[in-house]
Order: structure tokens, then sequence, then C-alpha cells
């Protein structure tokens, strides 16, 4: 890897690294990645997931979207797939959204996450790799590279310091985490490392373990985590305060519908790359980032239709004009019972909808089910949509 060296940029380059780096909070070292982008060859742009879940939100898309800029730049993504660090969890333990997964389960979320990441990231510009390629070292390999680095350069990163101080336990695999990872960017040769904040130890650590095997430092670009639709904590799962991009469209559509109003100059500088025009209407600009977003994954045209969808339901207070329809069993006695119902169509659990019940949240023909009510006759319920939560609608056979 050619060392960038310290000549001025071109104001072509010192143009584009700003395009790129729009709403980025550390762009290290200062002035780097203009100097990279005068370079007679393509940058190789690293970014590496640990596939702990076989599923990607909105969230992970703010750094998709920051790589398929360079990627429009003309440079290439080397997507690394964690599957050696990903069988290590959490290497603290305390993280339970990071278990320690089997080499199977590694395999089939590594499978499902990469392809939801070409939704976003140009496939003939993506170098696709494995970290297990050079990390499943053998003990001699392992000593060379953990040799080379010191316990007190490890214990600067924050959460170290600040738990060395609260004499807090710190296991030996968690300092060796920064290692490892740093290994990657000498196993890519990466030019540019990409993150999010929570990461920028590791990835400017990286440009420590380049250089001890004789390679140029990369430069490393760190971008905000992105808050949930519930406009306070990080975008996550298990919150349930996330976009994922296999949500269904009409989901999709209502769940970016529901951001509070002072979260959306983040969501469209992160995810549409434009700065939100404080003139515009806040319902104006939300329907077309929902939009907008909805195109993305399900195609031109599909935020259109969720969002006629979105009015029908949540203006007009109608049913969807398209339901799906179920059939129904009925216990001996002519019942069903409705928290079983509920739990088999939409994916919850009977205890989630008896909780749903409770709080009014189950409708038919759009009138609440009374909280106390758990089984309904079935002939009450032929014909009748039922609908749960804001989004979820089917129509039952019969009536």
């Amino acid at each position: 890897m050619t060392d960038s060296g310290a000549a001025r940029p071109s104001a072509e380059a010192i143009d584009l690294a700003a395009r790129l780096t729009a709403g980025a909070v550390d762009v290290l070292p200062e002035g780097q990645l203009a100097r990279q982008l005068d370079l007679a060859r393509p940058l190789r742009v690293k970014f590496g997931v640990d596939p702990t879940s076989p599923d990607i939100h909105l969230g992970h898309c703010v750094v998709l979207t920051k790589l398929r800029a360079f990627q429009d730049a003309g440079h290439t993504v080397v997507l690394i797939v964690g599957d050696f660090t990903a069988r290590v969890g959490d290497p603290s333990g305390r993280d339970a959204t990071r278990p320690v997964l089997s080499a199977d389960e590694v395999a089939a979320n590594a499978g499902t996450y990469q392809e939801q990441a070409f939704s976003v990231l140009d496939r003939e510009r993506t170098e696709l790799r494995r970290n297990s390629e050079w990390l499943d070292l053998g003990t001699e390999e392992l000593f060379d590279i953990v040799r080379r680095f010191t316990v007190a350069r490890l214990l600067e990163r924050d959460d170290f310091k600040r738990r060395m101080a609260a004499e807090q336990p710190i296991s030996t695999l968690e300092l060796l985490y920064p290692v490892l990872q740093g290994y990657d960017s000498v196993a890519v040769e990466a030019d540019v490392e990409l993150g999010a904040t929570d990461q920028r130890f590791n990835l400017l650590f990286a440009r420590d373990v380049q250089e001890s095997f004789g390679l140029a430092p990369q430069s490393i670009l760190t971008t905000p985590i992105l808050v949930g639709t519930d406009g306070t904590r990080k975008m996550s799962k298990s919150y349930g305060n996330y976009v994922g991009v296999t949500d269904p469209p009409e989901e999709m559509f209502g769940k970016l519908m529901s951001i509070p109003d002072d979260a959306m100059a983040q969501y469209s500088l992160l995810l549409l790359g434009v700065e939100l025009d404080p003139e515009r209407h806040p319902g104006d600009a939300k329907r077309d980032l929902a939009r907008r977003i909805t195109d993305r994954f399900h195609g031109e045209g599909a935020g259109a239709a969720a969002e006629a969808r979105f009015d029908r339901v949540h203006v007009a207070r109608e049913a969807p004009e398209e339901v799906r329809v179920i059939d129904i069993a009925p216990g001996p006695n002519g019942d069903v019972h409705l928290p079983a119902l509920i739990a088999a169509e939409f994916d919850l659990s009977s205890s989630e909808a008896r909780r749903l019940i409770k709080q009014g949240g189950v409708k038919l023909d759009g009138e609440p089910v009374p909280a106390s009510t758990l089984d309904i006759e079935a002939r009450q319920l032929g014909g009748k949509v039922l609908q749960v939560g804001k989004r979820r609608f089917v129509r039952i056979a019969g009536g």
C-alpha cells in the first residue's frame, strides 16, 4: 500500500472529501483522506461487521450509506464478515445482545446479513471477505502479532479506563479483540476504515497494527449512532425501536412516520445524505423520507403505495383495501381464544397478545376489543377485520 504522503491535495480531492465525510463525527488524521483521494488508484475502504444477528436495520445502514458514497466515487469497499470474531460473542460478557454463537449460526447470519447489505452496496464494487481466512492462527503466528503491542496502549480505550478506575475486571480476550480487528486492516491492506463512534479506539488502533507490519496507516471515519424511532435510545431490535430493511413496505413506512420531529435532521443527513430544510413542514419532510427509504428497499413506487395505505388506515381510519384472509378453527365450545389466534397470525407470544388486548391495541372492524375479552364466539368473528397495533390486519373468513 502506497503512503499518501503529505503533499497538499487538489481542490477536487478536498471537495470530494468534504462530500464523503458530511455528517461524520471523526475524520482522522486531519487532511489524510483528501490526500488519499488524489492517489492514482481506487482506495480500499474497509468495513467489518460481526454477524451476531441475521437481520440489519437502518442503524446499520448509516455506515453502509457512507460506503456506497465511496463506491459511487469509484472506490472499492472491502466488507469483512467477522465470522471468526463473531464466535467470541461479547468478550466482556456484559452484552446480552452479543451471545456466543455456534459456527452454523454465524454462517447462517453471515449469509442473510451480506445479502441485505447489498440492498445498499454495489456488488460490483464490493470485495467480500471473512476474517476466518486470516485469523484462524497457529500459536506462533498469534504470538508474533500480540508481542507488538503493550497492555498500557490497549488500556487507553475509554471503556477500559472507566472499568479500571471502578476496579471492574477486564478479560484477556477483551484486550486481544482490538488487536485481531486491527489485523483485519493488515490482511486486506485497508486505506480507509469506517465505523460507528463506539468503534473509534479500535479503528485508530488498527493504524498501529498496520504500522507494525510496515504498512501505511489507514485513515478513519466514524459515523453517529442513529437514534431509534423512540427518539431517545440507539436503534436496536432488542429495544423494539428499529426499522428493519426487510420490514414489509407498509410497516417500514409507518415506523418512519413515527419518528419524532427532532430526530428528522439526523435521519435525513445520515440516511439520505441531505441537510434537512428547516423551512419545510416536518410532516412533509417525514413523508418524503419514508417514501424514499421504502423505495430504496422495496423498489420504485413502493413508498407511494405504502403512503396511500398509511393514509387510509391512519388518516381516514379505514382498513386497508387488501387484507390477508385467514380461516379460524373454533374450539369444542365454538369459541376462539384470541391471544392464541393473534400469536399464530402475527408472530407474537400469547403474553404479548394479552398485553395488547388489555391496552386496547386489538380491534375488530375498528372497535377495540374489551380488555377482559380473551375468548370470542367464532360466529362473531366471521367476515371481520382483526387489527393488532397500528399496522397489522387480517380478515377472518366467513360471515
